[in-house]
């Protein structure tokens, strides 16, 4: 279990580090999605800013690894 985990981090570092600028913009997707979801539509996904919290979390998460590969 743990050398499965331990090759699937391997993997996802070695494709990060061709890529640092993949996470930060998956996260500016993310944040823009949810701005324009509050125009068209209504309900817990757009009042709990679900896609901006994800977004902004997954954007400095992927300055951290940019910064650290």
């Amino acid at each position: 279990m743990l050398e499965k985990l331990s090759q699937f981090l391997d993997k996802v570092s070695s494709f990060l580090a061709n890529r640092k600028g993949l996470l930060p913009l998956l996260g500016l997707i993310l944040i823009l999605l949810n701005f324009i979801m509050q125009f068209f539509l209504n309900g817990w996904l757009v009042e709990s800013d679900l896609f901006l919290h994800l977004g902004l979390i997954l954007a400095i998460i992927g300055f951290m690894l940019a910064w650290a590969l």
